[in-house]
């Protein structure tokens, strides 16, 4: 199972256009990453609400092909 960085890349830049999107293997085995995203659609949402976006564009992806995410999210500076 697992999913790689470059898969794991297209879901969230689809997700999230014009964002700035980091992503870092912890393990080598396609299955626990930490993400960064800087998205203006982060503007006025708290941090749950933001990371709950972020688990709607992974879909049923999360849990099932990834087992970890580390999630940080960021609105751009203006």
């Amino acid at each position: 199972m697992g999913m790689t960085k470059n898969e794991l890349f297209e879901i969230l830049n689809n997700g999230f256009s014009e964002s700035i999107i980091e992503i870092q293997d912890l393990a080598g085995d396609n299955d626990h990453y930490a993400v960064k995203i800087i998205s203006s659609e982060f503007k006025g949402l708290n941090k749950i609400k933001q990371h709950k976006l972020v688990y709607d564009v992974l879909g049923e992806k999360m849990g099932y092909t990834l087992h970890a995410l580390s999630i940080k999210t960021e609105v751009p500076e203006e």
